[in-house]
């Protein structure tokens, strides 16, 4: 399983910064081959990333970049941060003390992950941190849309975090967020997701444009 994880973290990199291009078919074989491993974890890390929307699996045919352009990413990431307000906005009335001490923990780990300098290992801390918070709401339905939504998002999520800087930015921007839940302070915890978020589109851009001078 891990294996297939690291796997499909190279493969989002490659498709999100272009070295896939969509419409492109990806064969198992030959990326079993580049990777030194079977065409399971192959097989698997693909099936994830058709979870997220990056690829298009063809009965028949097979895998396929998925043909989603920059502004259908920015488009999802404003309706997300409209999800993630309204999570943060109910969860600032409904959170149990046991939820704010596993929102508390969730903050305290993407803490220690930031100090290590790994914007993936960042990653994994922070989207349990924004799990934390979805299921703090107390919205079946609310849940359920941004979780989807979080998913196809993991992609360009995980990578806007190699821009310049973001990591330490988006953990002030936690602080706040972490703060205004604690307070009851609904419109304040509305603003700082939907801030948060919003601005992960930006960085998301800053990251493509770097990696383009770099090509």
């Amino acid at each position: 399983m891990r294996r297939a994880q690291n796997l499909r973290d190279i493969l989002e990199d490659e498709i999100v910064t272009g070295r896939f291009r969509p419409a492109e078919r990806l064969d198992e074989q030959s990326l079993a081959a580049r990777f030194g491993v079977s065409r399971t974890p192959v097989r698997e890390a693909i099936m994830q990333l058709a979870s997220t929307g990056l690829v298009d699996l063809q009965p028949r045919r097979g895998a396929f970049v998925a043909a989603l352009s920059f502004k259908d990413v920015i488009e999802r990431f404003e309706v997300m941060a409209a999800l993630e307000g309204m999570c943060g906005a109910l969860a600032a009335r409904r959170i149990t003390e046991a939820e704010q001490r596993e929102l508390d923990k969730a903050h305290e780990d993407c803490v220690r992950e930031a100090s290590q300098e790994d914007p993936d290992a960042y990653y994994y801390a922070n989207e349990r941190f924004h799990l934390t918070i979805y299921d703090a709401c107390r919205n079946a339905f609310l849940v359920e849309q941004a979780r989807q939504l979080h998913t196809r998002l993991k992609p360009y999520r995980r990578l806007q975090l190699r821009a310049r800087a973001r990591v330490a930015t988006s953990l002030a921007e936690h602080q706040l967020i972490v703060d205004a839940i604690r307070a009851g302070d609904s419109e304040a915890a509305d603003r700082a997701l939907r801030e948060h978020i919003l601005i992960q589109g930006d960085r998301l851009a800053d990251f493509i444009a770097s990696f383009d001078r770099q090509a």
